[in-house]
């Protein structure tokens, strides 16, 4: 059964740094396209990166230069290293995988197969 384990949400302090690890089991990393999205309380997900097969990345303009996405096909799990965190980086973060090459743009929201649980990150003082 393909499955998406999430860790390392949590709290920090503004500045403050986390890492979210998404840990994929039934299914490989290295041919599919990994995607980040959070979403804020009433609200729907908001893309914030993706990772595709030839490496390439893409991120949205509140986070970029801040958050950074990676995978290690070797332990098939992929990262979102958050830096700089602000209050309103508050949120629900989810990992998922869009299963199949893909080339070009990002998938959207809808062209993911696979989500993980899901992981609280607050931001706060």
């Amino acid at each position: 059964q393909e499955q998406l384990v999430q860790s390392g949400g949590g709290s920090v302090q503004p500045g403050g740094s986390l890492t979210l690890s998404c840990e994929a089991f039934g299914f490989g990393l290295d041919a599919n396209t990994i995607g980040w999205f959070r979403q804020f309380p009433g609200k729907g997900r908001e893309g914030l990166s993706c990772i595709q097969t030839t490496g390439s990345t893409w991120y949205a303009s509140s986070v970029k230069g801040r958050f950074t996405i990676s995978k290690d096909n070797v332990k098939n799990t992929a990262y979102l290293q958050m830096n700089s965190l602000k209050p309103e980086d508050t949120a629900v973060y989810y990992c998922a995988v869009d299963i199949g090459i893909r080339i070009g743009s990002c998938p959207v929201e809808d062209e993911y197969d696979v989500w993980a649980q899901g992981s609280q990150v607050t931001v706060s003082s």
